[in-house]
């Protein structure tokens, strides 16, 4: 009886223990899930009307653990109809260098680019979220104070890399488009990019880098540290913090 009651608590404690790992292992792969960031870039107009499926599909995924899901919009449209209201000369310049990195001579939307490797037009979903599936990451890390971002020491594999600093608003906005391609819709747009400041470079020592501040309310701030002249991402990460 003695032996049966041992073994019966044995058991007991077995399952205890296995019932815990898991939430353990959750915890783990939260955190690797923030440090590993899966970056999709979309390259996006107002005023194209081949933009809006695009935009749709990465609107889904925004809120994916994993995932850091961000809306460029580009001037080159605003010529046509409708100026976007949130394009920005930098924006197309990172189109560009991603374009020029791949000895291309043209830009078009919407473009996605994921880690700064992959692209594709980003209308088909299941095409998106393959790729996304296939993607890695595994750069150096990225820590956050109130102040400052700390990139660890790594070893970059192709030279120096930028870091840069991306603030974007994680709502949907409903924006009414008032002429162009898109006039009279109504489009919903979500993690827009407000901002995309350069910090300075990483060549694979611990670095650190102050905050600017914004005087924007309701924004994440994300960082990127990535090959320059549009190469890939090595590494990302959301700033936790409250919005």
């Amino acid at each position: 009886m003695a032996n049966k009651m041992f073994y019966l608590r044995a058991v007991a404690a077995t399952l205890a223990l296995l019932l815990r790992q898991p939430a353990v292992h959750a915890e783990d792969n939260a955190a690797a899930a923030r440090q590993h960031l899966v970056v999709v870039e979309l390259f996006q107009s107002q005023g194209c009307s081949s933009c809006p499926p695009a935009e749709a599909n990465l609107n889904a995924i925004a809120g994916e653990p994993g995932v850091l899901a961000l809306s460029f919009s580009v001037t080159y449209w605003d010529q046509l109809g409708w100026k976007d209201t949130f394009a920005t000369d930098a924006y197309t310049q990172r189109q560009w260098d991603y374009a020029h990195h791949r000895r291309r001579d043209t830009v078009w939307t919407p473009q996605i680019y994921i880690n700064g490797q992959t692209d594709l037009v980003g209308t088909n979903r299941s095409e998106l979220l393959e790729a996304i599936g296939r993607a890695q990451t595994n750069g150096p890390t990225i820590d956050w104070s109130a102040q400052s971002i700390t990139i660890g020491a790594s070893t970059p594999s192709d030279g120096v890399a930028d870091v840069w600093l991306v603030r974007y608003d994680p709502h949907t906005l409903r924006v009414p488009i008032g002429g162009g391609e898109n006039g009279g819709r109504t489009l919903a747009q979500r993690n827009v990019v407000r901002d995309l400041v350069h910090l300075g470079t990483w060549n694979g020592d611990s670095v650190t880098f102050p905050l600017p501040t914004s005087s924007s309310h309701g924004l994440k701030t994300a960082a990127l540290v990535q090959m320059q002249r549009g190469g890939r991402i090595l590494g990302a990460s959301v700033e936790e913090t409250p919005y």
